[in-house]
């Protein structure tokens, strides 16, 4: 299978944050476009998550740490952690959820 994310309409889940998604039996990918100032709400959830910077400067705060990632830094965030994040400038962003996260599709 193949996918083009030009083929993909977004979805605005939170403010400021326009994600594509590619769901496969066992992995959601989300490729975010954010802009420079949104803020990822508080919260956890059971998915494994790991979060790639592809583009600008996202802060993330996880079970309470806070850290800048830039491309190159890959954050992974276990299941049912606390995190939260702002982006710092606008951001590409890739996630990775496992389990698939249902309510993106």
């Amino acid at each position: 299978m193949t996918v083009d994310l030009k083929d993909i309409q977004p979805k605005n889940l939170i403010p400021g944050f326009s994600g594509k998604f590619v769901h496969t039996n066992q992995v959601t990918l989300a490729f975010w476009d954010v802009v420079e100032g949104a803020q990822l709400p508080v919260h956890a959830h059971v998915h494994e998550q790991t979060t790639y910077v592809l583009e600008g400067k996202f802060e993330l705060i996880v079970d309470g740490e806070a850290r800048v990632y830039e491309p190159g830094l890959v954050a992974v965030i276990p299941s049912n952690v606390v995190h939260s994040g702002t982006a710092l400038t606008n951001c590409k962003l890739l996630d990775v959820f496992s389990p698939v996260r249902e309510e993106y599709r």
